[in-house]
């Protein structure tokens, strides 16, 4: 069986058997360096990163293939690739690219098909002098984000 696609059967394999966790990128070189990142409903630990790494490395045969595997979380500034990173991180900001804006935002909502991003601005009053809060949303399909990363402010 290819290399390839024994590591991505014993990977579906250890995450089917957590559900808190999930994919969100694979990547394996020519050289067989296996890079796994994943992410969690309740975030990743360090331990679930064990867990992933040896339920993959222990199955494959290091005298058939030599190869080296690491495993590791999605990292704050990582973008969002994931419709299920968008639902659990609902309530947070985000700064998010599309192909015309930039839009730094509070992520209202979150489904299979779009966002809903929410945000107050100052802006000139419509009579009179000086300026006011103005609310706004955006629903915004997932097709027409470029880029999400979740801001930290502190």
């Amino acid at each position: 069986m290819d290399f390839k696609k024994t590591v991505q059967d014993l990977l579906d394999q250890a995450l089917a058997e957590r559900a808190d966790l999930f994919l969100i990128d694979l990547k394996i070189s020519d050289l067989n360096k296996v890079e796994i990142t994943i992410d969690g409903d309740k975030g990743v630990t360090l331990q679930d990163c064990i867990d992933i790494s040896r339920a993959v490395e222990h199955n494959l045969d290091r005298e058939a293939v030599d190869f080296a595997i690491d495993v590791a979380s999605a990292g704050v500034g990582s973008p969002l690739k994931n419709v299920r990173q968008y639902k659990k991180n609902v309530g947070r900001t985000l700064k998010v690219k599309t192909e015309t804006k930039e839009i730094e935002a509070t992520l209202a909502e979150a489904n299979d098909e779009n966002i809903k991003l929410s945000w107050s601005a100052r802006e000139p009053k419509k009579i009179g002098k000086g300026k006011e809060t103005v609310q706004h949303e955006l629903i915004l399909p997932y097709a027409e984000i470029k880029q999400a990363i979740v801001t930290i402010t502190f």
